[in-house]
């Protein structure tokens, strides 16, 4: 019999599983002012690295963008209303058939993790957030926490990011990368190339 490659899969929850885009987008009031309000705030975020409140962060962007500080209320409120891509649901279930053990690592706060994990429609195993780790990605340190969660050494883990910088962040944990690259971002780190890429999620499943 085959020895398994991984003993579990953590995802990039806002980017990979959800289609979070459109909420800033709505709650900014356009896609123009929405992509320059979330750009901003991930421009803070991936500079930040200790942990400060993820409130903060979305004022701080909305201030420096433009944004009205109202879109960051309206923002949370949308939370419940996250859409997972195409084929997450299906992919997840499968990985769950095959035994594996699931787990998100995410840059918000415990509340909305929690809020959000939940629209995915799949249960996981762990939701681990910037808030509980204290630092946020590509810090190694969610990442870490997420592999502690489920009792497997990293490099016994698949990480499936989102976002151009979940990939130098993971590998430097020590995951193996699927990059779940849907708008066709170039590599943050060229030193740093996943395992495998594409536009959708269901290839992942040829990597198990």
């Amino acid at each position: 019999m085959a020895t398994r490659r991984y003993d579990g899969v953590v995802f990039d929850l806002l980017t990979a599983l959800l289609d979070s885009w459109v909420l800033w987008h709505r709650a900014a009031g356009s896609q123009d002012q929405g992509e320059a309000w979330r750009r901003e705030y991930l421009r803070i975020t991936y500079g930040c690295g200790a942990y400060r409140p993820y409130r903060d962060l979305l004022v701080e962007a909305a201030h420096a963008t433009g944004t009205p500080e109202a879109a960051v209320g309206q923002l949370e409120a949308l939370y419940p209303a996250h859409v997972p891509w195409p084929g997450v649901q299906a992919t997840l279930t499968a990985m769950r058939q095959r035994g594996l053990r699931l787990a998100v690592a995410t840059n918000c706060s415990i509340e909305l993790g929690a809020v959000a994990a939940a629209t995915v429609g799949v249960p996981f195993d762990a939701v681990v957030t910037a808030e509980e780790a204290g630092f946020y990605k590509p810090h190694p340190a969610p990442y870490r926490l997420a592999a502690e969660r489920l009792g497997a050494a990293p490099e016994r883990l698949l990480f499936v990011a989102g976002s151009a910088m979940d990939v130098p962040g993971a590998a430097g944990a020590g995951m193996d990368v699927f990059w779940h690259n849907r708008r066709g971002l170039p590599l943050a780190d060229p030193a740093h190339v996943p395992r495998a890429a594409a536009a959708a999620i269901e290839p992942v499943l040829d990597l198990l």
